[in-house]
């Protein structure tokens, strides 16, 4: 039977020293033996296990009672993997919104450093063609920012097939007012017309709009806010009302959401109100 010194332990399971000194006094891994003359502890290979059995419960934010508890009811391996994999999962949800709220900082950060600066903005009442052959993903996301997995979502698929989008990419909001969080949202891609759809990724002609009121954007997607601001006090001053979805269409765009050389067009559909 090989023991291994305390120090050499450590080595092994990737925990100091101190952290074992304590698990010993918290009865959580007591030493395979003890030298009664120098109190030294001694570990063998086969406490790695147990060793790792605390670490994976204490990065699941436990505390060493708590940690106690499960270990004296000797939980299954497919018991310790299953609340590993929630708390992964927790973890990952935490990151998500922890991205999206630095989103919404930066943004606040960039309006704030441009609230005396604001952009000329010229609203253009036109026509909308239909656009045939489109692959769309709708569903409920977390916020604004996170219709970007969606369109990655797409890609993916499109990559699966060898294919390559075909120029028009969009976003339709179909939400009747700002919501900061349950977006409901609809990535789109132009498509070859080749391409089939599944259950989630629908391929179809995006209708056309008898009328809408567009807008401009040129920059960061952190500073939209400051065009739809100006397009839904126009469609307030004047003789129109919304009646259907927006659209975003990126003309010039991507996945950073701080490039200023983007540019995209805001659409409402608009009906002008008998006067």
């Amino acid at each position: 039977m090989t023991l291994y010194k305390i120090s050499a332990f450590s080595r092994l399971g990737q925990v100091s020293i101190k952290a074992l000194r304590l698990y010993d006094q918290r009865n959580l891994l007591k030493p395979a033996q003890v030298d009664a003359e120098t109190g030294y502890r001694y570990y063998q290979i086969e406490q790695l296990q147990r060793l790792h059995r605390i670490l994976a419960l204490k990065a699941m934010g436990l505390s060493l009672e708590q940690i106690g508890q499960i270990l004296n009811d000797n939980l299954s391996l497919s018991q310790m993997q299953a609340m590993l994999r929630l708390k992964q999962a927790d973890l990952q949800q935490q990151l998500i919104e922890a991205q999206q709220r630095l989103v919404t900082v930066n943004a606040h950060l960039q309006y704030l450093k441009e609230e005396h600066t604001m952009p000329d903005y010229e609203v253009v009442l036109k026509s909308v063609e239909p656009v045939h052959s489109v692959a769309t993903i709708r569903d409920i996301i977390p916020t604004y920012p996170a219709v970007g997995q969606l369109f990655n979502e797409l890609m993916a698929y499109l990559g699966q097939h060898h294919l390559q989008p075909q120029g028009y990419c969009a976003a339709i909001w179909h939400d009747a007012e700002y919501t900061e969080k349950d977006v409901d949202a609809e990535a789109i891609i132009a498509v070859p017309k080749t391409l089939s759809g599944t259950q989630r990724i629908q391929v179809r002609d995006l209708p056309a709009l008898e009328l809408v009121a567009s807008i401009i954007h040129r920059g960061t997607y952190s500073t939209l806010n400051q065009a739809y601001g100006a397009i839904t006090q126009w469609i307030e001053d004047n003789p129109y009302q919304i009646i259907g979805a927006n659209r975003e269409v990126y003309l010039k765009g991507g996945a950073e959401q701080d490039n200023p050389d983007y540019i995209t067009e805001i659409q409402f559909p608009v009906m002008q109100i008998a006067g």
